[in-house]
């Protein structure tokens, strides 16, 4: 995400309401770290499922929050692994690249 000039305060906020939510609400992620730029201009969520279903509840718990960072910023997603076509179809207005597993250790 790019964070529009001069709303890293109120970024900083609604990034710190989705964490409240998510450790509260929602039990499907396995990961969910935030990492921002040096500069602060740019923050990368890194986030982890149980699987494509988990992602779609998460979509549905963080509603407000990712209508209010889309105000806040320039977002992008990227999916990895095994995709259900319900969450294709779910994120599809943002045009995320897919990718699929290859091989780790």
């Amino acid at each position: 995400m790019r964070i529009h000039e001069g709303k890293l305060e109120e970024f900083k906020g609604v990034a710190a309401q989705a964490l409240a939510v998510v450790r509260e609400k929602d039990p499907g992620v396995r990961q969910y770290d935030w990492f921002l730029s040096a500069d602060q201009s740019e923050c990368v969520v890194r986030e982890r499922y149980v699987d494509s279903k988990a992602v779609l509840d998460h979509l549905g718990i963080v509603t407000e929050q990712l209508g209010a960072l889309s105000g806040l910023t320039d977002l992008s997603l990227e999916l990895y692994g095994d995709v259900s076509p319900e969450l294709r179809q779910a994120v599809e207005a943002f045009n995320p690249p897919v990718y699929s597993y290859l091989q780790s250790l």
